[in-house]
């Protein structure tokens, strides 16, 4: 049980002694992608080959100096972020990183480990100058990136509560416990740190609301539903880093008040689920969770909700009524949940990018956090970034970062050669960025101003080969499918935003499409009651000012610029190649093939049900796929 700081920082300096004594350390990423590709077997092989060398060691052995100097610990860690590498596995100390291995290659890596050499073809190559990279740090993914909420992911062993100790961890709340509440209060407001949820609401502001309300009870909400396609981030940190939002809600609880803390994750984060709550019950046992922490007058607890996945509880007001058992809906404000939050008392909700920041900056200084990003957004995003761009995966970059920065030099540029042709920032949400916006920089204000916003972090590239018209409508059924149908204004009007862009995509819109979607999405962003309705038009709206050709050439030419619409699909006959053998026509289930025996064949592009049968039996190649 550790009650003052003296005892944080022995168990800190007792366990990077310990790790200092063994030969190497290999940690293995067990992030949600590289469990996929079998980064779990890699790690059983990895073990047991130690073990056959008799090279394996524990943590737990270099603590009690049992272990000589030859010994090799390996760990798990949550994501590394080089999702498109992985599995991935370091050595440490050098920070050797390894891509793509599997089982089979463990051997060679303990080989290698042993004549303090490397794996070159297990090592990063550069696309484009062909160079061999062998440590993680030199890699242009993770070159260009400051790392603050992400600076334990990867590194520590999530389930090993000294690991997070020893990184600094909980000095943070040792500080804010020396501190008067409001003094911590004062230090989040001048840090300017913005929650990272989406909104970039001031977490001080909140947090001097709530502090100053009257109550027998306060809550600390952390919100992890993270319900965005393709978003990952808070996952990441849960699964991660855990003790980070822990000590984040402990600090924040301190600041307002509040003796009791729930964490909202939804269900479909199995392994985030499992180790907050191992992170709490080992946090219980240390002495970080319960009565007179660290030896004060604080008391906290902090319970773990699992949410069923509905993406509208991502909104505060519907996350509350979920964890109050009822249907997670929306409602009206004010009052703010600051002021009268879960069951009526004042509550602060808080995303978990947010909270896992609070700790630096109470243990490095509202001066560093501010070194960091832009004056007005101060500080690091953390961003899922994926589509069609070289290097996919969990990055984390200074607020003021641009788009092309992010796109060419950490995502190493697009696949295949293709050209860039825009990026859906902020998910179902946020807005699509063109080619002529690519200089813009990631913050919360620049976001803003071209309709856009940064959302809990979602950033999908898309290629020439991408067609707009078909995101839109796919962010639209999302948000569609989504809505909890309070207000007639979000389930209704999306519902016919929805039928329009289905319409134009089957070739079937009008112009006159054009301007009732704008005026819909207008009226859906007027009328709807939480956030999420008021920016579900977005990725329409941005799409509709900034890529219009592209509909118009889906409306007035029925044609798909990027080939994608299959509806917009035409089948020709080329006149030259057809050899007149009149098997497409018997093969096509319309009749819309005439023509006689011997001559070329043509196809009725009215009667045409465009399944593709001609083109499968046609063995001159002569049947073609225009767009």
């Amino acid at each position: 049980m550790i009650k003052t700081r003296k005892q944080i920082l022995e168990v800190q300096n007792t366990y990077n002694e310990a790790i200092q004594r063994g030969k190497a350390r290999i940690v293995v990423c067990a992030g949600p992608g590289c469990v996929a590709n079998g980064s779990p077997q890699v790690y059983e092989k990895l073990v047991a080959e130690l073990k056959s060398r008799d090279l394996y060691t524990t943590v737990d052995c270099l603590l009690q100096d049992e272990a000589s100097e030859s010994g090799v610990t390996a760990v798990n860690s949550g994501c590394q972020g080089f999702c498109e590498k992985g599995p991935l596995v370091r050595i440490e100390p050098e920070g050797i990183l390894y891509t793509k291995v599997q089982p089979e290659d463990v051997p060679e890596i303990i080989d290698a480990l042993e004549a303090d050499t490397v794996v070159e073809r297990l090592l990063y190559q550069d696309p484009e100058t062909n160079e061999v990279i062998a440590k993680e740090g030199q890699i242009p993914f993770y070159k260009y990136q400051t790392r603050v909420a992400l600076s334990n992911c990867g590194v520590v062993d999530p389930e090993d509560i000294r690991a997070y100790i020893a990184r600094g961890g909980y000095q943070g709340l040792a500080n804010a416990l020396n501190m008067s509440s409001a003094q911590v209060i004062e230090h989040i407001l001048e840090a300017n740190l913005r929650g990272r949820g989406g909104g970039g609401f001031p977490a001080g502001r909140k947090w001097a609301i709530a502090a100053s309300q009257e109550a027998d009870q306060k809550y600390i909400i952390c919100n992890g539903d993270e319900g965005d396609p393709g978003a990952f981030m808070d996952r990441s940190i849960m699964e991660g880093d855990p003790h980070s939002v822990l000590e984040g809600m402990m600090i924040a609880g301190y600041a307002i008040g509040a003796s009791e803390g729930y964490i909202y994750v939804r269900a479909e984060y199995p392994l985030a689920v499992q180790r907050l709550k191992k992170t709490i019950a080992d946090a219980l046992q240390y002495g970080f969770l319960g009565t007179n922490i660290l030896g004060s007058d604080f008391s906290f607890t902090i319970k773990v909700k699992e949410g069923a996945g509905a993406f509208v509880c991502g909104e505060e007001s519907a996350l509350i009524a979920s964890i109050e058992g009822e249907r997670g809906m929306p409602r009206p404000k004010p009052p703010f949940p600051a002021v009268a939050g879960l069951w009526g008392k004042p509550t602060i909700i808080n995303n978990v990018e947010t909270l896992a920041n609070v700790a630096h900056i109470l243990d490095k200084g509202v001066d560093w956090f501010k070194s960091i990003g832009t004056e007005k957004s101060p500080g690091t995003k953390t961003f899922a970034l994926t589509g069609e761009v070289e290097n996919t995966g969990l990055i984390e970059v200074p607020m003021g970062r641009t788009i092309e920065e992010i796109v060419f030099k950490i995502g190493g540029g697009i696949r295949n050669g293709k050209e860039f042709k825009a990026v859906q920032i902020g998910g179902p949400s946020g807005g699509c960025l063109t080619k002529e916006q690519l200089g813009i920089t990631l913050d919360f204000d620049s976001l803003r101003k071209v309709g856009a916003m940064m959302g809990s972090g979602g950033l999908v590239v898309m290629d020439e080969n991408t067609c707009v018209v078909e995101v839109a409508r796919f962010f639209m059924n999302f948000i569609q499918s989504e809505s909890c149908g309070k207000c007639t204004f979000c389930r209704e009007g999306t519902m016919q935003m929805l039928d329009i862009l289905q319409r134009i995509v089957d070739g079937q819109g009008t112009l006159d499409d054009l301007d009732l979607l704008v005026e819909l999405g207008e009226m859906v962003q007027i009328g709807s009651l939480c956030g999420l309705g008021k920016s579900a038009p977005n990725p329409v709206l941005s799409t509709l000012e900034n890529f219009r050709e592209e509909y118009l050439a889906h409306i007035v030419d029925k044609r798909c610029p990027a080939g994608v619409c299959q509806s917009l699909r035409r089948y020709v006959i080329s006149a030259e190649k057809c050899k007149g053998c009149s098997r497409c026509a018997r093969e096509c289930p319309a009749n819309a093939i005439s023509g006689s025996v011997g001559s070329p064949y043509a196809i009725d592009p009215e009667k045409c049900i465009k399944c593709g049968a001609c083109v499968t039996v046609c063995k001159f190649k002569a049947i073609e796929e225009v767009w």
